[in-house]
């Protein structure tokens, strides 16, 4: 099953805005500093035009956490460009380097959201395949409909096509049943008795 533009593009969406918001929230979390608005809006739109080119299908969840890890990576380093992430937080809880500190909370938190992510994707997929059986079904339905009655149009003008023999008012000719044999005797009457 594939994915119209339309569709692609909202799932696409849905995607950058989960991916940004949690690598803006990952990265203030481990000590990084706030993205500017123009880091913000990079972020957003390079996001999206990767998942746009990945959201044709139904992906499997493994690419779902894969695509999720690569974008934590892209917008870690966008964000530490433009922030002072590790300059101003030198460490991060429990003595890690803020560096070390910030991958593990992206990744982490990408592994989990991905995991999330590949939950909603299935379920999606598996309503817009059920909506697709029905509609076909309804589709065969109406096409059956359509044929039937395109044949009793096509008998009925089949019919009046043709002219008919009627018989004339007054025929001594009895009518023809279908229900009479061929071969049949066909007698009227009492049967006749021989006395002489």
């Amino acid at each position: 099953m594939r994915a119209t533009l339309s569709f692609r593009l909202a799932r696409s969406a849905a995607f950058s805005a989960v991916c940004v918001l949690l690598a803006v929230g990952a990265h203030r979390f481990a000590g990084g500093g706030g993205p500017t608005p123009a880091a913000l809006l990079t972020g957003v739109l390079t996001v999206t035009a990767g998942a746009a080119g990945a959201a044709g299908r139904e992906r499997s969840p493994q690419a779902i956490v894969g695509l999720l890890a690569g974008a934590q990576v892209f917008l870690h380093c966008l964000l530490d460009v433009t922030g002072s992430a590790a300059a101003s937080h030198p460490t991060w809880h429990g003595g890690l380097s803020a560096q070390t500190g910030m991958i593990t909370a992206h990744l982490t938190a990408a592994t989990l959201t991905g995991l999330w992510l590949s939950r909603g994707e299935e379920a999606l997929w598996s309503v817009l395949r059920a909506i697709g059986a029905k509609v076909v079904r309804c589709l065969r339905a109406v096409a059956v409909l359509m044929r039937a009655l395109l044949a009793l149009r096509e008998a009925d003008l089949a019919g009046t096509g043709r002219p008919r023999r009627r018989a004339a008012p007054n025929s001594e000719r009895a009518p023809r049943t279908a229900g009479v044999l061929r071969h049949a005797v066909v007698r009227r009457g009492p049967p006749v008795l021989l006395v002489f």
